[in-house]
């Protein structure tokens, strides 16, 4: 299937490894030419050498997203190479589980904010688009009790956020979207790292899934992509769950 994405442009937060890194690199092989942003620079490096080699355009800075006149900064700058931006991903996530103050503190400058400043920056060049499109990056934990914690409660508020801009933007024919995993493997991950240090807890969350397994970061890359491309030209407003049927709430 042509998702129509040739010649696109797109822009990833947190684009250098897991989730992120794949959907850089999913855009690049649709044709898309991509900005991505990360704190460690060396591995922005490497990410940005390893989407040139897929023939695309790319580029890439580290760019803390918590610090917003330095992240609009750098999309203005990524816009200038690319030669405009039809796609936002805002990616970047501070994934603290902690319940106290500093934990909430840091989700919201990462995860809020983040998010936030990066279309406020994005939305000149969407609306030059004719065709713009955001999918943020969400989680189930958005959607069912996980716990007291920061990260379910930062992550829930994109959701009323992002159905916002949906309705708020069509008019501009932009388009805004959610993808939420469930629980994602992959090495250097959240969910390697509980592997090797609490087997017992990874056990219990590979057992909740009917699928037997967990998601891979290609999986939900595959998702975002699609939402991002001309394919999903109606779809706008939604959140789509991509969690292997973890979740059992009933989506209406």
């Amino acid at each position: 299937m042509d998702l129509g994405l040739k010649g696109k442009k797109a822009i990833v937060t947190g684009g250098t490894r897991g989730i992120g890194r794949a959907i850089a690199e999913t855009l690049a092989r649709e044709g898309c030419d991509v900005g991505i942003c990360a704190r460690n620079e060396d591995e922005v490096k490497q990410a940005v050498a390893a989407l040139e080699a897929l023939g695309v355009k790319a580029t890439g800075s580290a760019v803390d997203v918590a610090q917003g006149e330095t992240l609009k900064s750098w999309i203005e700058s990524a816009e200038k190479i690319l030669g405009g931006i039809d796609i936002l991903v805002p990616n970047v996530s501070a994934m603290d589980v902690g319940a106290g103050p500093a934990s909430w503190k840091r989700g919201f400058e990462l995860d809020i904010l983040g998010t936030v400043n990066a279309v406020e920056a994005a939305l000149p060049f969407l609306k030059k688009s004719g065709a713009g499109a955001i999918v943020a990056i969400c989680t189930t934990s958005a959607v069912q009790v996980e716990g007291p914690q920061a990260y379910s409660g930062v992550k829930a508020a994109l959701v009323p956020y992002i159905k916002g801009l949906a309705v708020q933007l069509a008019r501009d024919n932009i388009r805004a979207n959610l993808v939420s995993p469930g629980t994602v493997y992959f090495e250097g991950g959240v969910w390697h790292r509980i592997q090797q240090q609490a087997a017992e807890i990874y056990k219990n969350a590979l057992s909740r899934n009917p699928t037997g397994r967990m998601g891979t970061p290609q999986e939900v890359a595959n998702a975002v992509v699609f939402l991002s491309s001309p394919a999903a030209s109606f779809i706008s407003g939604t959140n789509l769950i991509c969690d292997g049927a973890l979740t059992r709430r009933v989506q209406f």
